[in-house]
């Protein structure tokens, strides 16, 4: 796809009666979104093991860029002058890039379990004082690359600049998302703190998008935090939706919490956001939580499952074989597969279970081929790309439950 020219624009198509869940089309420069629809996770400018010319054969749509990694290597200003984050990795179709304050979240997490019998609330106010890569303030964020200890500031200005320069379709509000668990008086801090950092996200937004004309078609979606604390993502939805954003994404569901705590954020949150914008679920990929997602009106999702669980030899296969219990996943590392004949999955129409038995996988992950990560990954990927295409076929034909029965019970 080449750029055409087309304004960003949402329009839903059809809503499901009996749920939220319901199917849209995005409109990009880079072409449409039919959703609901799957994110593949590109950290550094590329989905692992796999090809733009993979991803266009499996059927995504959109692919997902990293600014804080992008930024370290090799840099805005370097993928600026290739035109942009899709022509630099060779991709046509839409881009999205978040905006760096996940990863900066991640770098600040405390990884010494605390072993003492207090509170939870306790455990949080007592966290280790040895020396973290991240301070987090009012203003911004400074942090330590985690590459060569090199020091490095991240405001809402500096996060849009960046992802200016990225040229991804849709980009992020810079935001800070809490750890699992927090206090409500840190969950709340850091709620207000993202709110007064999308104020001056979109104040940056429309600076940077009058500099740099060429991307004057990107979209900003804000973001909703507040922790599993129902007052703060009510208020927080309330707040972000306020605000003149294109799409609203919904974070901090996926740092930890149980899966109620995951769709509770949701029953909360959903109910406040406006019907006629994009919304936007982060780091969320497993097979049960993407139908209880939609099926709360979820349209777009990103996660890194599919090929990172593909590189560990974790295959995705459709119900009777995969289900909840194991979650829609066999281990084709496992012995028994030594000398199976069939195809990865049943009925799967990827180019891999045309061409490969699960036999031949096993012996390319025994023997640590690489060619084993690349056909797993190609295979997962496709897989919930597939899915999420059922998926928002059965909403357009009011069979939607039904599906979701057949898959997960």
């Amino acid at each position: 796809m080449t750029v055409t020219g087309n304004k960003f624009k949402f329009d839903v198509i059809y809503g499901n009666k009996r749920s939220k869940a319901r199917a849209g089309r995005i409109t990009t420069p880079h072409g449409m979104i039919d959703t609901p629809a799957f994110v593949p996770v590109g950290t550094q400018a590329s989905v692992k093991s796999l090809t733009p010319q993979d991803l266009k054969e499996i059927g995504v749509q959109i692919f997902f860029g990293n600014t804080y990694h992008l930024h370290l290597r090799p840099g805005e200003d370097v993928v600026k002058e290739f035109g942009g984050l899709g022509k630099f990795m060779g991709w046509e179709g839409p881009t999205i890039t978040d905006s760096g304050g996940f990863q900066l979240f991640s770098l600040n997490r405390r990884t010494t379990p605390i072993k003492t019998r207090i509170s939870a609330d306790q455990r949080i106010d007592q966290r280790e004082s040895a020396p973290t890569l991240v301070k987090i303030k009012d203003d911004g964020v400074t942090f330590r690359s985690h590459i060569d200890g090199s020091l490095h500031e991240f405001t809402p200005e500096k996060s849009i600049e960046i992802q200016k320069k990225l040229g991804a379709d849709i980009i992020l509000a810079f935001d800070e998302c809490s750890p699992y668990p927090s206090t409500h008086q840190y969950a709340k801090q850091a709620m207000e703190r993202t709110h007064k950092w999308a104020q001056r996200s979109l104040a940056e937004f429309k600076v940077q998008s009058a500099k740099f004309k060429a991307n004057a078609y990107q979209a900003l979606y804000g973001i909703i935090q507040g922790g599993v604390y129902k007052d703060l993502r009510e208020e927080s939805a309330k707040f972000i939706s306020s605000l003149p954003f294109d799409g609203i994404a919904i974070g901090g569901v996926a740092v930890g919490e149980s899966k109620k705590e995951m769709l509770d954020v949701l029953d909360w949150v959903v109910p406040l956001l406006p019907e006629d914008k994009p919304r936007h679920l982060l780091g969320v990929g497993e097979i049960d939580d993407i139908f209880d997602s939609i099926e709360r009106g979820m349209d777009t999702m990103d996660c890194v499952i599919p090929t990172r669980l593909g590189r560990y030899g974790f295959i995705f296969v459709s119900p009777p074989e995969g289900n909840r219990k194991n979650k829609f996943m066999i281990d084709i590392k496992k012995s028994i597969f030594a000398k199976d004949q069939r195809p990865i999955a049943k009925d799967c129409k990827c180019n891999v279970c045309k061409t490969f038995t699960r036999g031949y996988v096993h012996h390319l992950f025994r023997v640590q081929e690489l060619l084993a990560y690349r056909v797993a990954s190609y295979h997962n990927l496709y897989f919930i790309n597939n899915l999420f295409a059922k998926i928002r076929k059965s909403i357009l034909e009011g069979r939607f439950e039904k599906l979701k029965k057949e898959w997960i019970g």
